[in-house]
């Protein structure tokens, strides 16, 4: 409109940030025209020249009046600043948001018994009280909805809280070893009291071999006959004592590796890359080759810690993460029933965490306990070569996708399934029930065990035990 009119004018916007200072520099003249979004330009002073300022300073008109009195307020502070002289005006039409939302219909019937046609300019008090209502009314709507959004917040801030303690305790190594042995006396503490309640000491075996891979050092009959709080003293004692040896022996494996590797003047490694399995997933620790030969190898085991402490936290986390998403979506279901969604959220989310920190602490032993240095030099590798990767514990592309992704992923891969061919699977060994006794063997020691096949199924999981012939 102004280009039709031919008046000369700026434009300032986030699109022309480069020439901001330009455009602000001749915003003070005499007869510029300066056309600017709302957030435009603050920040920034528009110095005035005398004749502008004898004129009666910078004009500022306002096509609209915004859904919050702040940013009109912003607004009409651009003239004025700092002394200046300067003065503001705000046009409103009936067809504008704030106004068809919020009183359009009430105020258009007064204007129209009032006599006023289409057009007319309409300065009455009775508008700019409405204008106002209408902004209160909008600020105290999100107001309302910052305040629901920080109640939801603050139940995620909690749970990060704890989280993010055990993962810079992780990075700083001061009081990791405290985190371990609190988790290793709580998740001793639940497998004794679960299994004491039932006295069932065929699971409780069953639970220390999966999770700690040890035998139970605790008799059939001293486990029925003690009570819990002299079990879990024991228990608890036994196994620091074997933690503690597994960590020696680990570090007397790495020791001659290490000096091998330092000693070889070939070499000029300054950060080495030391892969831990248990068998089913593999971890890269990268350690300081220097410190852990000075160390005589116990730099290599408290990396090996800090690693797979901060590998299966962020792993836990991260799901952690998405499932209290998906919990937030679904419990705004929850009005239908005349429920309040955020009590609800409360207690899934306080759950859900209780889930998650009970699977973290007895992932985190399991591996610790079960985890092996390599056997060979051959696996050692410069860390500066860049080619590291966990096996379990890398982000894929597949993790950082949204729900509609992977729902047309997996749409995409029925689809393609159902062009496949059907193969047949034929049985080669007759079905066994759960309920059945079988007998397995430890593939490593030999040790027979006989037990329901329900049971053994977790043990022959771990690939350590196998169904005896």
């Amino acid at each position: 409109m102004l280009s039709r009119a031919n008046i000369n004018h700026n434009v300032l916007n986030a699109k022309l940030h480069k020439k901001e200072a330009d455009i602000v520099t001749e915003a003070g003249n005499p007869g510029v025209v300066t056309i600017a979004t709302n957030m435009a330009g603050r920040g920034t002073d528009i110095k005035l020249s005398k004749d502008v300022i004898s004129s009666g300073g910078l004009a500022i008109i306002g096509t609209e009046r915004h859904d919050s009195r702040r940013v009109d307020r912003q607004l009409r502070g651009r003239s004025g600043r700092q002394g200046d002289p300067g003065s503001s005006q705000f046009y409103v039409s009936f067809e504008d948001n704030l106004m068809r939302l919020f009183g359009q219909d009430r105020v258009s019937n007064i204007m129209d018994r009032m006599g006023l046609k289409d057009g007319e300019n309409i300065q009455h008090p009775m508008v700019t009280k409405s204008i106002e209502r209408a902004q209160k009314k909008v600020e105290e709507n999100n107001f309302g909805i910052r305040k629901r959004l920080l109640e939801y917040d603050d139940v995620m801030n909690s749970q990060r809280n704890i989280i993010y303690t055990l993962r810079k305790n992780a990075l700083e190594g001061d009081r990791l070893q405290i985190d371990i042995t609190n988790i290793m006396f709580d998740t001793v503490e639940e497998i004794v009291i679960q299994n004491k309640n039932s006295n069932d000491f065929k699971n409780f075996e069953f639970e220390l071999i999966t999770t700690f891979s040890m035998t139970s050092p605790i008799s059939e009959n001293v486990f029925l006959e003690s009570n819990e709080d002299d079990l879990i003293k024991s228990l608890y004692e036994e196994l620091n004592t074997f933690y503690t040896n597994k960590k020696e022996l680990n570090r007397t494996i790495a020791l001659p590796i290490i000096k091998n590797v330092y000693e070889n003047k070939s070499n000029s490694y300054k950060r080495i890359v030391v892969p831990f399995t248990d068998g089913k997933k593999v971890i890269n620790i990268v350690t300081d080759l220097k410190k852990s030969y000075e160390s005589n190898g116990k730099n290599l085991i408290d990396d090996f810690e800090k690693n797979i402490s901060l590998a299966i936290i962020d792993e836990k986390w991260k799901n952690h993460l998405r499932k209290m998403d998906d919990l937030k979506q679904s419990v705004q279901l929850a009005v239908h029933e005349q429920k309040d969604p955020l009590l609800i959220y409360k207690f899934e989310a306080y759950e859900l965490f209780k889930s998650m920190i009970h699977l973290l602490n007895k992932e985190l032993l399991s591996f610790l306990f079960k985890s092996n240095l390599p056997d060979n030099q051959g696996n050692i590798k410069d860390a500066s070569s860049g080619n590291l990767k966990n096996n379990d514990y890398q982000t894929t592309k597949q993790e950082s996708l949204n729900s509609d992704e992977l729902a047309e992923r997996a749409r995409r891969i029925g689809a393609g399934a159902s062009n496949q061919k059907v193969e047949t699977v034929t049985r080669e060994i007759p079905k066994i029930g759960r309920n059945e006794k079988v007998e397995i063997r430890n593939s490593t020691s030999g040790e027979l065990k006989s037990m329901k096949f329900k049971q053994a199924e977790k043990l022959l999981q771990s690939g350590e035990w196998e169904i005896n012939s």
